[in-house]
């Protein structure tokens, strides 16, 4: 039986880590950084002709600005409030069989 409890803890160890490692904000966060450095770095390099078409707007670069803020917020609040691991859920008695997930 000890074997068995320690294969279910040793799973709900690595259920808990992917679900950290696979966190929306995470992929969300990380997209939106590196398009942002594209998107700047496109901003930066734009030339006299690409600004006269938006009208002496640089508007890759402003968006590229904008979605670097928005990719940083996102791995900020990863940082700051990361996913819980699921509370383990242990039967009352040896015998007894766990009891099902919460939905």
């Amino acid at each position: 039986m000890s074997d068995y409890r320690n294969d279910v803890e040793e799973l709900e160890a690595k259920s808990a880590t992917a679900a950290r490692l696979f966190d929306i904000r995470r992929i969300i966060g990380g997209l939106f950084v590196v398009y942002g450095i594209i998107v700047t770095i496109a901003g930066i390099t734009a030339s006299d002709a690409d600004l006269e078409k938006a009208q002496d707007i640089n508007i890759n670069l402003w968006t590229g600005l904008g979605m670097l803020a928005l990719g940083l917020f996102f791995l900020v609040w990863l940082k700051l409030r990361p996913t819980a691991p699921p509370t383990p859920t242990t039967p009352a008695t040896p015998d007894a069989p766990p009891a099902p997930p919460a939905e």
